[in-house]
């Protein structure tokens, strides 16, 4: 990577509907693509009473990352037991933080193995995405 491309902000672009087929397995693997899927969405639930279902955006980054984020017009209240976060935040910010989660957990199941190093690289590249994000602070505090 050369200094420009490491000077320049990651960005997000909406999966496209004709696309969604091909995102799960492309990010997460063929083998732990329904379980990923699933995990993102118990994880909102989990750090959310506010979440109770929907449709879910799929968004890949310029990094190479990917995150997937609730479809939802209000915030979310998230509460993180496990460091005594709690704050509102916005659906894109909450299914970051899901994606996460989600990923961090992927990768010690997988603990020792090349999916678990890709999971772990995604895990990075999603970071690096958060950091210019509008609700930055609060992302890094729920999962700090």
């Amino acid at each position: 990577m050369n200094d420009t491309q490491a000077n320049q902000p990651v960005t997000a672009s909406l999966v496209a509907s004709n696309r969604r087929l091909t995102f799960l397995p492309t990010y997460f693997g063929p083998r732990l693509m329904m379980r990923g899927e699933s995990l993102v969405y118990a994880w909102l639930r989990r750090l959310s009473e506010d979440y109770n279902g929907g449709f879910w955006n799929y968004y890949e980054l310029s990094n190479g990352g990917f995150y997937l984020a609730p479809e939802l017009t209000g915030r979310l209240c998230l509460e993180v037991d496990g460091n005594g976060y709690s704050g509102e935040l916005s659906a894109d910010a909450a299914g970051i933080i899901a994606t996460l989660f989600t990923l961090g957990q992927l990768a010690a199941d997988n603990q020792g193995t090349d999916v678990a190093d890709v999971l772990i690289d995604r895990y990075h590249f999603l970071r690096d995405f958060a950091r210019d994000h509008a609700e930055a602070a609060e992302i890094f505090r729920a999962i700090d």
